[in-house]
This record gives C-alpha cells, sequence and structure tokens, in this order.
C-alpha cells in the first residue's frame, strides 16, 4: 500500500498550516475566531462548515497526524499511536476496556464504519425525559441525509464476510430479523482491517473528509498538543491553555504553555474528555451535571468454534445486525440489546478473551475457525441504569467511573443466552460466554444451563465498549443538561460542545452518525450567529 496516494501528505506539501511534534513547535499564544478542541466525528464537521463561512478556526488534537502511509493492517503499530491509552484506556475499577481514537481523525479514523441515524425510541426519550423538543426524527432528517451523503454512507452491497453470515444464518433459523449495516465507504477494498486505519482512503473518515477541506480553508491544526484548561470571567471563556505532548501523552518542553484567545470554543475532544477540560477548569456547574450520565453500551461477547473456517479478520468488519431484543424490550425497561459481529484481530481477540496460559493457547489455536458475537446494550433508560461518571486523578487526567450494576449485568446475562443460542443454530461446534468462569460448550441446552449459572459480576463477566457517550449532556434547561439545546454551555454564553458527551442517554447504536447528523445541525447555527448570515451553509 506504501505507493498509494497519501492526501494528508500531499496537503502539507501544498502548505497546511500543522504545527505541534514533527511539524514544528508550538506558538506562545494563537488568536482565531474558534478554537476546536478535537478532530474527530464532532470537530471535523464542525471545522469544514466554520471555515466554508469564512471563520479563522485552530483545531487542537492531543494525538499525532497519521495518514494511509501509516497504516500497515499492524495491530502492534496501529493501537499505540491511534488509540487512547495504546488501546488500553479502562473504567476506573478496571471492569470494562474502552476503545477510543486518539489521533486526527479521532476515533473516525480507527472505527469500523458503521453507520446508523440516532433510533426514533432514542429521540422520543429526549423529547419526553430532557425537554428536547425540537429533536426529532422530522427536525433531524435533513441533516441526517446532508451527512450522509457529504461521508458516502450507503447500503454495503459486498456479501458478508463468515463471520457476519453465520450472524444472519443463526437468526434466519430462529426467525429473527436481520438487517445489512451501512458504511461510511468509497471505493472500500474490503480489507477488514478499518480498526487499524484504513491504507486505501476508503473510509470516508474526518481524516480524509471534512479536516483536508479545513485545512485547503487556512484552518491551523495543532497536533500532539493537550488541551489542558479554560479561563473564564464574566460568563465567557477567556482562552485555553495548551501543552505539547508527546507520543504516549506526557508533557514536552518542560509543560511551556500555548495559550489560545477566541471568540468562540467548542469542545469535541470525545466523551470523558471534554468532560475532563471543563473539570480541570473549574467549570460553572450549578448543578452538578458535569460529567454524570456518561455512556458506554457496555459490551458481552459470546465466541463459538465452527466446523468451517470463519476467518473474521477479512472482509468488511460489520455488515449485518438485528435490533430483535431491543424492538422487543420497551425502552425503559430490562435492558435491551443490539447483536453485532466484530472484527477477530489476533491481539485484540487475546487481549478481550478470558483465560491465560494453555486455556489461551487452546482457544487461540481455533483462531481461524473462531466466530464472535458482541451484544451492545443500551444503557440510559432506566433508573438502575444512570451510566457513569468522569472524574479526574490527581495529575488531572480523565477516568470513568462506570459501576456496573445487578441491573446492566443482567441484561448483559440475556445477552449471552441470545448469543449462544443464536450460534448453535447457525452451526456451532462449541459455544463460550466470554467471561472469567466461562467454559466452552457443546450444545445450546448444556450453555443455557451454565449462563444461567454464572456470577454477572464486574471483572468476572468481560465487558468492553468502543462507544463513549454522554457527560456534557443536551437539556432543555440547566437543571437537565450542561448544554442547551443548540449545544452551547448553559454558563458559558462562548462555549459550545459538539461531540457524543452532547447525548443525554447511549443512543442505542453505533453512534458516530449520530453526532455527523446533530452536530451538523448545532455547527450550522453556530456559524450563523458567528457570521451574522441570514442563512448556514449546509454540509455539502
Amino acid at each position: 500500500m506504501s505507493n498509494f496516494p497519501d492526501p494528508i501528505r500531499a496537503g502539507l506539501q501544498r502548505g497546511w498550516k500543522v504545527l505541534g511534534g514533527a511539524h514544528g513547535a508550538l506558538p506562545e499564544k494563537i488568536t482565531c475566531d474558534v478554537a476546536i478542541v478535537g478532530s474527530g466525528a464532532g470537530a471535523g464537521i464542525t471545522a469544514e462548515l466554520l471555515t466554508r463561512a469564512g471563520l479563522s478556526v485552530v483545531i487542537v488534537e492531543e494525538g499525532p497526524l497519521k495518514s494511509s502511509a501509516d497504516f500497515r493492517q499492524r495491530e502492534a503499530e496501529a493501537y499505540p499511536s491511534l488509540y487512547q491509552e495504546s488501546a488500553s484506556r479502562k473504567t476506573e475499577d478496571k471492569a470494562i476496556s474502552i476503545l477510543q481514537g486518539r489521533c486526527v481523525g479521532g476515533s473516525t479514523t480507527v472505527n469500523w464504519t458503521s453507520s446508523f441515524r440516532t433510533p426514533p425510541p432514542t429521540l422520543r426519550h429526549w423529547q419526553a425525559h430532557f425537554g428536547l423538543q425540537d429533536f426529532g426524527v422530522e427536525a433531524l432528517a435533513p441533516y441526517f441525509e446532508q451527512a450522509e451523503r457529504r461521508l458516502h454512507v450507503s447500503p454495503w452491497q459486498v456479501a458478508p464476510n463468515a463471520n457476519n453470515d453465520l450472524l444472519r444464518q443463526g437468526a434466519q433459523r430462529l426467525g429473527i430479523p436481520v438487517e445489512s449495516i451501512r458504511r461510511n465507504v468509497k471505493g472500500c477494498w474490503n480489507l477488514g482491517s478499518c480498526g487499524m486505519g484504513c491504507p486505501t482512503n476508503a473510509k470516508q473518515s474526518m481524516l480524509v473528509t471534512t479536516l483536508p477541506v479545513a485545512l485547503d480553508k487556512g484552518a491551523t491544526l495543532l497536533v500532539e498538543t493537550r488541551a489542558e484548561q479554560f479561563t473564564f470571567a464574566d460568563g465567557k471563556a477567556q482562552s485555553l491553555r495548551c501543552v505539547a505532548v508527546d507520543g504516549n501523552g506526557v508533557a514536552r518542553d518542560a509543560g511551556r504553555p500555548t495559550t489560545i484567545v477566541a471568540r468562540h470554543f467548542v469542545l469535541a475532544g470525545g466523551a470523558i474528555n471534554s468532560p475532563a477540560v471543563l473539570l480541570r477548569s473549574k467549570a460553572p456547574d450549578p448543578h452538578q451535571r458535569l460529567g454524570t450520565r456518561t455512556f458506554l453500551h457496555p459490551v458481552v461477547m459470546s465466541a463459538a468454534v465452527m466446523e468451517q473456517a470463519v476467518e473474521g479478520w477479512a472482509g468488511a468488519p460489520q455488515s449485518i445486525y438485528t435490533d430483535h431484543y431491543l424492538e422487543t424490550q420497551p425502552i425503559d425497561g430490562p435492558m435491551g440489546f443490539k447483536l453485532e459481529a466484530p472484527p477477530l484481530h489476533p491481539v485484540i481477540m487475546a487481549t478481550s478473551m478470558p483465560g491465560h496460559g494453555q486455556v489461551q493457547a487452546d482457544m487461540l489455536a481455533q483462531f481461524p475457525r473462531t466466530h464472535v458475537l458482541l451484544a451492545l446494550l443500551r444503557d440510559g433508560f432506566h433508573a438502575q441504569s444512570p451510566g457513569g461518571r468522569v472524574k479526574l486523578r490527581g495529575d488531572g487526567s480523565a477516568v470513568l467511573d462506570y459501576p456496573l450494576t445487578d441491573f446492566v449485568m443482567e441484561g448483559g446475562r440475556r445477552a449471552l443466552l441470545a448469543m449462544a443460542e443464536l450460534q448453535f443454530a447457525a452451526g456451532a461446534r462449541q459455544v463460550l460466554p466470554v467471561h472469567e468462569m466461562g467454559r466452552p460448550v457443546d450444545s445450546w441446552a448444556r450453555a443455557k444451563a451454565a449462563i444461567e449459572q454464572l456470577p454477572m459480576k464486574p471483572l468476572l463477566a468481560k465487558v468492553v465498549s468502543a462507544h463513549v457517550m454522554g457527560g456534557c449532556g443536551l437539556g432543555g434547561d440547566d437543571k437537565q443538561g450542561v448544554v442547551r439545546p443548540d449545544g452551547v454551555h448553559w454558563q458559558v454564553e462562548n462555549l459550545s460542545v459538539h461531540d457524543g458527551s452532547l447525548f443525554p442517554t447511549s443512543v442505542g447504536a453505533n453512534p458516530q452518525l449520530s453526532i455527523y447528523g446533530i452536530v451538523n445541525r448545532l455547527a450550522q447555527g453556530l456559524a450563523q450567529r458567528l457570521t451574522g448570515q441570514a442563512q448556514a451553509q449546509p454540509l455539502a
């Protein structure tokens, strides 16, 4: 792939203004119209819209600038360079592993391309419980349509890989409906290494779509630069203090700061990091909402050994799903879940599966014939599912305290049962619930009996997540959320939040398109207000 055209290197040669790391020292002070913290889904959409409106923009990204020339489909390279905490970020009690991007493009650079609009039941819940009357399906539809056109979100026309097709087969035999997942790709080579960065630039991430537009229009990008804290006065953010960091996030240059002064600031560093910046800044928080109601879609998994080769590393990572276990469940009842099939690569599988020593060696010997399902648990809709809280460690770094309540874990048990039944229906020879006390079983009856006896406790049941939402939630008034329905902070008039931390609950689906569509509307409104335009330019 080394000879593949690289739009990032081409842009740098054209004179993009990029500083930080190998791209040059940071200045002591920068002044601009808008400073955007982060470069992922919300930041990219916002940067394109604001620069197209003629505003001067500075984008602050803690991670490095990597591109297709760097994406060599190697886990050992990708995880340390592209993910938060080398793809080993964990909740405070270490019970949940969290995959989040930490690079230019954020999680859009390393996600698996699954694209779902915010489900209508979720929007109705927000309208009913969080005062977000203007967040209905019809009101948001035009903004989703624009984002889908811009990012080539469309049905995946290629036959699913074996890992996803087994989900289809098992569901079909149980009479459960399945659907194809739409993906934001253009000219996809069907390689299967989306989580390590796309080496062919087919994935329409912020790295190759919105950010290049913003940079071509004069935006400045600061990389390997951490936004530390705001200064506030008179109900406004006066400045943002940033520091240069190395690849491990350690401050360099003896922590010499860069100060950014802007008319308006946009926080888009992702849930966990965006609330943490406000916490470090001691932002106004009269109703103690900041950092609370942070949601993960806790994920439990089920592994199966098939008679035939599965080779779950090859082909589009996620292309089939079922919402059967969401749609048959009241949204505020026992926890529902969405079933998908994740890609399988050696490191990610070895670190996700239970056991060690000979047990793990025996399991990995079956790697080519292993099939895995995951269940995204829909958190945030029930009193016993309040999510977690973003906190600060002693050094000011962020950590998420996320209690796995009995209510959540019983949802996990029902998900393990559903996945085992489906895998045996698809022809599994053995099924292993991914739990430290789980053992391979050779029939659905034995699996059902074993899973019903498993103690569903943190650190025993393996729980992971790649979706972090909330912590700076939208609310119809300042008692219900951190930010107003237009994305502006309730107590800081020139500070907006444009990322997944906006969501007052989890979404109940992979969240990237929810961020694209909702932030598209918020950023258009912001562009209008800052420029005085009668009508905002749509995302094109």
